[in-house]
């Protein structure tokens, strides 16, 4: 136990029977309070990790815990996997439970997961499938960008608060009736091509739990302890869910959080799960406990944001729609100062930047900062002009921003390079992206204005090679004659060997000196590839080649040009060395900043709901309206800027560009809800700041363990370092190819017939049956990859599942379980695998992995089958720290063998395991320290991977 916890955080970690409410305000030691308490939960009940259930609000939340969980419990000699327990985001454990339980929901093998651009873009790619519906609740006006958009919002909206769409589509009025049918269809189209969304993971999980009883009384008698972090931020489905899985007789359940910092309703959270969460239990008998001592910030700042909060009025004849309480500062000395300041512009926005500039600059020149990490403004938005504009004075000011999602992707040069060079390649062009005489969009300038970007740079007697090769493939597009071997991803990835986008990826002593540019270009291979899978593209076809075009520009990346793209962010480095952050309010939640300064002073309470939700409120939704219509703007008005201010540790700046007018010529800065505060606060010139007595909290890195397996890492890095930095580090999409479905199929209908046997339906396994498993995999796979394989070579792939049956059919009573996921929490790193058991001798067991190649010549190939050897030995290590049985032997199975000997055995060796893991964590320990370096290229190796052009051209 830790007994640096102060009175109430102990009360909250030794309660750990029964249900409880943490009410924990900002810098309250939150993370710390809920670490102790998992810890002494396991300390003191001698519970399995699969007995925990944690839900944090993002996956870096939850892997922050499981690594200073993990820290904890090797520091104290307590040997457990805690990988095992349910942790994650509440979306991500819903998906573990479907995954557990697939075979008794509607999902398949190989189904896809849409994120919300996906989920958009599916949306917008089968719009007018939706017309007869959207017409009656969306503006018919809307282009059809936005339309997908807000369908989105409501189809998600209907998933969220568990709407059954038949009671929609019998009513009389127009909107609802529409919206129901809209449902339905989206639905139908889903389930057709075994698709999730973020929305459908939690209803497809509160359905299973319905449906099956038994599923259900499973999980609640296995999950002994729930946690869920940030239950403000709750939806109506998740709170439903949570109560299908507590277990009745204890009702251990905690829930975190803080109904002040309630931000995301837009996103269906309601603030009512936790100021109604008491009422869930008999009696009311739930302990409440209050975190209220802030360790954060300066008391000046903790003032400032209690104040903020009693000026709103949080209460009706109905009710309290906030608890009671006051932030309390810590029990220290503080440097007497004034912390709470405004540095703003007077006349124009460029006053501002220089305002802002010179107040910098004095802190820096004082040494008050010492890295401009230390500083983060805080926006409603970073996708205006205002924010845009203020960056860019800043960094021609010698400033650096960091703003990843602001908006810029596409201006950033090494984008607009490489659209124009894509552009360039097909002189087809200006013609094919109209659809008739008179086609316009005002895209096509911006789209102009990369083509000749790029044109002035292939005009320079430097960029010769590239322009040569341009010229080859423009002349070999404009009248292609037959399909290609590549595709729109295969060009892009010729395109980086030159040196006009080679410098981007250039490597100084095997690292890269400035990350945005190589990390931008890798979100386009991203973009690319999914742009390829959406529209079934592998090669260019003559036939498809300018409606293949046109989609590309016209739609694909107009879309993500309307939407916006978010350039690439470190869970770990949340504020980069060297660079002052620019974030959304919402981004910056949970996260704290020496000087933090908030904009958007501009703002008023604005209404989030139209007539429709109010509709669906009241005739449609399981419980009745909570917060009165008429408030909620002013709530949520209130709860964003607590959150902004009480971000801040040491300085908290209020900065806007004074008397600035609105649309409407109106001068309303700060608007009429800051003008008290911000007139009764000094300006940074005045003498009552005193800068020289401030001082600042460093910004640390957030330490978060990784996770690595032996194929997808350790072997990657082993056959080349570089591949392992362009692909795993810098997250490069490679261009899938049809070994891959080969393989996958294979295994997974060998899953299907052991899952079979372990479940006692060995009479399934006919030739009819494997078939069928074999075509759906197949067919879910090729949905899913778009890869195909030749007929002659789907037959290949089923004879060898066939064979394996026919060898093997006499000798299933040994299988023991059929790919076991395993994951081991180590001291520096999580290492995972998977992999089929069968039941050895003396209450042992043995591992056997499947491969699909033709077996190897053992004498030929030593170092082929050692690397596999490797492998078992890590899968080995792990099922031995899993199940506490020993392993005793390992077998690879070559499913290709039709004839002679499938297996190559090896007798396991404790110490040969020993070395194996100590390699592979020092192999971990190469790629955390970033060494990429590369002796010899394994040119074998270079045939199949992407970058070869690259490395060609700059790795000779």
């Amino acid at each position: 136990m830790d007994y640096s916890l102060n009175q109430n955080q102990q009360l909250a970690v030794e309660n750990i029977e029964g249900p409880m409410l943490i009410i924990a305000g900002p810098g309250s030691g939150k993370t710390l309070t809920l670490i102790e308490r998992i810890y002494n939960i396991i300390e003191t009940k001698n519970i399995k990790p699969e007995n925990l259930f944690i839900s944090t609000f993002t996956e870096k939340a939850a892997q922050e815990i499981m690594t200073r969980l993990s820290n904890k419990l090797i520091e104290n000699n307590i040997d457990l996997n805690i990988y095992d327990m349910y942790i994650g985001t509440f979306h991500s454990i819903c998906l573990d439970i479907l995954e557990e339980y697939r075979e008794f929901t509607r999902l398949k093998k190989s189904y896809t997961l849409m994120d919300q651009f996906d989920q958009n873009y599916f949306l917008y790619q089968n719009i007018y499938d939706y017309k007869e519906f959207t017409d009656k609740f969306i503006n018919k006006k809307y282009s059809n960008w936005r339309k997908a958009n807000k369908l989105a919002y409501w189809l998600n909206k209907i998933s969220e608060e568990m709407i059954d769409a038949s009671d929609l589509i019998k009513s009389e009025d127009e909107e609802i009736k529409a919206l129901g049918e809209a449902y339905i269809l989206y639905r139908q189209q889903i389930e057709e091509n075994n698709m999730l969304d973020f929305s459908t993971i939690q209803l497809e999980t509160i359905d299973l739990l319905k449906r099956n009883k038994e599923i259900r009384v499973e999980l609640s008698n296995k999950i002994k302890y729930i946690m869920v972090d940030e239950y403000q931020d709750t939806n109506t489905i998740q709170e439903k869910i949570l109560f299908k899985l507590i277990n009745e007789e204890s009702e251990n359940i905690c829930v975190v959080g803080d109904d002040d910092q309630g931000l995301y309703r837009f996103r269906g959270a309601t603030i009512r799960n936790i100021l109604e969460f008491p009422n869930n239990f008999k009696n009311n008998e739930c302990t409440q406990i209050n975190l209220d001592i802030n360790y954060r910030s300066h008391p000046n700042i903790i003032n400032f944001y209690n104040n903020w909060m009693d000026q709103e009025f949080w209460e009706d004849n109905k009710g309290e729609y906030r608890y009671n309480k006051i932030v309390e500062e810590q029990d220290k000395e503080f440097p007497k100062n004034q912390t709470v300041i405004k540095v703003s512009g007077k006349n124009n926005e460029d006053d501002w930047s220089e305002e802002v500039y010179e107040f910098l600059i004095n802190l820096k020149e004082k040494n008050i900062i010492d890295d401009w990490n230390q500083v983060a403004f805080l926006f409603k938005s970073v996708r205006n002009h205002r924010v845009t504009k203020l960056a860019n004075d800043l960094e021609d000011m010698g400033i650096n921003i960091y703003s990843p999602r602001s908006n810029m992707f596409f201006d950033r040069e090494e984008i607009k390079l490489m659209i124009g060079a894509i552009i360039s390649i097909f002189p087809q062009f200006p013609e094919v992206r109209k659809w008739n005489e008179n086609a316009h969009l005002k895209e096509w300038e911006y789209f102009d204005d990369c083509f000749e970007l790029f044109a002035n740079e292939v005009r320079k007697e430097k960029n010769s090679d590239l322009k040569n090769w341009m010229q080859k493939k423009a002349n070999k597009h404009i009248n292609l004659k037959s399909n290609t071997d590549y595709s729109f991803s295969d060009l892009f990835y010729e395109i980086l060997q030159f040196p006009l986008f080679s410098r981007y990826l250039d490597i100084n002593g095997y690292e890269i000196e400035d990350l945005r540019p190589s990390r931008n270009l890798s979100i386009f291979s991203n973009l690319l590839t999914k742009f390829e899978y959406l529209h079934n593209i592998s090669v260019l076809v003559p036939e498809y080649l300018d409606r293949n075009i046109r989609r590309l520009f016209n739609n694909f990346l107009r879309y993500l040009m309307d939407g916006g793209i978010d350039e690439y962010e470190d869970p770990s480095d949340y504020a980069p060395s060297g660079s002052i952050s620019f974030m959304t309010v919402h981004q910056s939640k949970g996260l704290e900043f020496p000087v933090v300064f908030v904009d958007s002073l501009y703002s008023y309470p604005r209404k989030t709901y139209d007539e429709l939700e109010v509709k669906l409120q009241k005739n449609y939704y399981k419980r009745d309206a909570f917060e009165p219509w008429d408030k909620i703007k002013h709530f949520d008005f209130w709860r964003l800027y607590y959150t902004a201010f009480s971000r801040a540790e040491n300085l908290l700046v209020l900065t806007c560009q004074e008397n600035s007018a609105d649309r409407r010529g109106q001068r309303n800065v700060p608007s009429k809800y800051f003008e008290e505060y911000y007139a009764n606060i000094p300006s940074w010139k005045s003498n009552m700041f005193k800068p020289k007595k401030l001082e600042l909290e460093e910004v640390g890195k957030v330490d978060l363990k990784n996770e690595y397996s032996f194929t997808s890492h350790i072997l990657l890095y082993e056959n080349c370092p570089l591949q392992y930095l362009y692909f795993k580090e810098l997250d490069f999409t490679p261009v899938r190819k049809g070994s891959f479905i080969f393989g996958t199929v294979v295994h997974q209908t060998i899953e299907d017939i052991h899952k079979a046997v372990l479940r006692g339906k060995e009479q399934l396994i006919n030739k009819n049956q494997i078939e069928a498993w074999f075509n759906s995999n197949y067919n879910n796979l090729i949905k899913k990859e778009r890869v195909y394989l030749r007929p002659s070579t789907q037959k290949i792939a089923l004879e060898q599942i066939l064979n394996y049956v026919e060898k093997n059919k006499n000798n299933w009573s040994q299988l023991k379980e059929a790919e076991v996921e395993v994951s081991l929490v180590k001291e520096d790193y999580i290492l995972k695998g998977s992999v089929d058991l069968i039941q050895g001798e003396d209450d042992t067991v043995e591992i056997i992995d499947f491969k699909t190649e033709e077996k190897p010549d053992i004498l030929d190939n030593k170092n082929e089958i050692m690397r596999y050897k490797n492998q078992l030995e890590v899968y080995a290590h792990l099922i031995e720290q899993k199940i506490d049985k020993k392993v005793s032997r390992m077998h690879l199975y070559y499913t290709s063998e039709s004839e002679g000997n499938p297996f190559i055995s090896f007798d396991k060796n404790s110490q040969e395991i020993n070395k194996t893991i100590e390699n592979f964590t020092n192999i971990v320990k190469k790629i955390e320290n970033k060494k990429f370096d590369l002796d010899e290229r394994p040119l074998k190796r270079c045939q199949e991977c992407d970058m070869r052009h690259f490395c060609d051209n700059n790795f000779k």
